[in-house]
């Protein structure tokens, strides 16, 4: 009953445009999550298979639109019928040829998590991988390869050949009984050379009937003689071979187990034959094959062998020859196709290889772009740095020789100075002129030689200038030095003349000369006295005044 059931389904499968399992569009049933709308058929409403975009935007199986163009004159989408009848354009004419395959759609299709339906099955995965797996299903319905038209498992077919299939029979050419796998095996007749011709004739037949169907192996896969169910076009079936390497290969080894021990048994069964027709008192057949594929007969000690005995030995051995022969050169030509697949995997292996290589190339060379950038940038902010102090000192400077100086975070700075983390501070430069002399300041908030720890020091620095070659050497001019008071009532001044033998003041060789002043500017207890505001705010004003008269 549930062969029939399944057979009825198969038909209206096959009725399809196509042979594969869903050959309009994957059942939505298979799916983990229920589909979105953009992934359905506006035909057969199913998951789409290799989809179609129309002009009009709307999206059919390949096979579905093939099948509406070919049943329908002018055929008009269905979708835009729904959405508005009296507005159809004729971007709402269906054609093959006014299609295009959806490469976004296919993919993301192809990505959908998907399992198998068929009952007893487990199997979960992707969608790209579901039709591999139903070719492969071990619970998946198959029609029976001999023609009888029974639909039966997969992991059942061997059964299914032995005990239930009516074309898989065997006829004894003595008693013309028609006999099943397992009733052959006990059959016995007097005509030593019953099962032989039997079972030729039981080939025959069977293929007759494969040739009399020739539907059933049309575009099939080459290794459906050891159980792949696969059907399908050139290029399908090119991927198939692909993708199923392995599923072959264990196909191919369970075949071979089977018809070792089907070989086993005629061997058996046909030295049986012969004991009942002869009477051979020890004649004896082993299960094995040696190295070169002859089958070995040997004798029980004490036995006579006759010279008929050793003709029907003789015969014996070359029909089982002659049958590991012809099975020898299927399995050749199935080794041969193996090696081309694992040749052509293995040129694609090298193609993605060389491919590595180039991409290996090309990102290695845009990494050296990248650094070769960034050291360019780093040379722009050093760039950027030097033009910010080149304007920061532009703003700051002064070409009068009276030079303000405004120092803020006083409380910091001179805890900075106390610790060792900041010895001194510079200032800005200045000029005494446009094209004069370019000096600055250096204090020591908490005091340098003689005043370390108790003065304030404030020294003058003679800088090296861009015009010191039109200058006269050494510079002479008076330096007044004032701490201002904030409140403006108690200024502290101190000046002094330049010592003319001094290193300090001679033409600078170095960025700047040895600096000279006073050490004991101002006692740090008076600059952080509340009777004055010389720091107020955190924040004190040194003023430089240079006479150049």
């Amino acid at each position: 009953m549930a062969e029939n059931t399944s057979r009825g389904l198969q038909d209206v499968l096959g009725s399809s445009p196509d042979e594969n399992e869903f050959p309009v569009g994957y059942p939505t049933t298979i799916c983990e999550d229920v589909p979105g709308q953009k992934y359905l058929c506006s035909n057969c409403n199913n998951v789409l298979k290799k989809a179609l975009q129309t002009l009009c935007g709307h999206r059919y199986c390949s096979a579905c639109l093939a099948w509406i163009v070919r049943n329908n004159k002018n055929a008009i989408c269905q979708k835009c019928k729904e959405e508005d009848p009296n507005i159809l354009s004729e971007e709402s004419l269906l054609a093959e040829e006014r299609a295009f395959g959806d490469a976004a759609i296919n993919k993301e299709i192809s990505e959908l998590k998907v399992h198998c339906v068929t009952l007893g099955c487990s199997w979960s995965g992707i969608m790209r991988d579901f039709e591999e797996h139903q070719s492969l299903c071990e619970y998946a319905l198959i029609p029976c390869h001999t023609g009888c038209g029974h639909m039966v498992m997969r992991k059942k077919l061997a059964d299914h050949l032995e005990n239930g299939c009516v074309n898989n029979v065997m006829v004894c050419q003595q008693c013309q009984r028609s006999l099943s796998s397992t009733e052959y095996q006990e059959h016995s007749c007097e005509d030593n050379f019953c099962k032989e011709q039997k079972h030729v004739q039981t080939e025959t037949a069977s293929k007759e009937k494969s040739l009399s169907t020739p539907s059933a192996n049309k575009d099939g896969c080459p290794f459906s003689e050891v159980g792949c169910s696969f059907r399908g076009g050139k290029e399908k079936m090119k991927e198939h071979e692909k993708s199923a390497v392995g599923a072959h290969m264990l196909l191919l080894l369970q075949h071979m187990r089977q018809l070792e021990g089907t070989l086993c048994s005629d061997a058996k069964a046909e030295l049986n034959g012969n004991r009942a027709g002869k009477s051979i008192s020890s004649l004896q057949i082993p299960t094995g094959l040696d190295v070169s594929g002859d089958l070995e007969v040997d004798c029980l000690p004490g036995s006579s062998v006759s010279e008929d005995e050793s003709v029907l030995q003789q015969l014996m051995r070359e029909k089982v020859i002659s049958e590991l022969e012809n099975k020898l050169h299927v399995f050749e030509n199935i080794v041969a196709v193996l090696n081309k697949e694992v040749e052509s995997s293995h040129m694609e292996i090298m193609a993605f290889r060389r491919q590595s290589e180039l991409d290996q190339n090309i990102i290695r060379g845009l990494e050296l772009k990248i650094a070769e950038l960034h050291r360019c940038l780093t040379q722009k902010d050093a760039g950027l740095s030097s033009l910010h102090k080149s304007l920061v000192f532009s703003e700051q400077a002064s070409y009068d020789g009276i030079f303000l100086w405004k120092i803020t975070d006083v409380g910091r700075k001179l805890q900075d100075s106390v610790t060792g983390r900041t010895v001194g501070l510079y200032s800005p430069a200045f000029y005494t002129a446009k094209y004069g002399y370019k000096v600055c300041l250096r204090v020591y908030l908490n005091g340098d030689g003689t005043g370390k720890g108790t003065h304030m020091s404030l020294f003058f620095v003679v800088m090296k200038g861009d015009y010191d070659a039109l200058l006269p050497w050494p510079f002479r001019h008076k330096v007044t030095f004032m701490l201002l008071d904030q409140n403006n009532r108690e200024h502290v001044i101190d000046a002094f003349r330049p010592d003319l033998a001094s290193a300090s003041f001679q033409r600078p060789v170095h960025d700047m000369n040895v600096a000279s002043g006073c050490p004991t500017f101002l006692p740090l207890a008076k600059l952080q006295s509340p009777k004055h505001a010389y720091v107020k705010e955190d924040t004190l004003f040194l003023k430089c005044i240079i006479e150049t008269n």
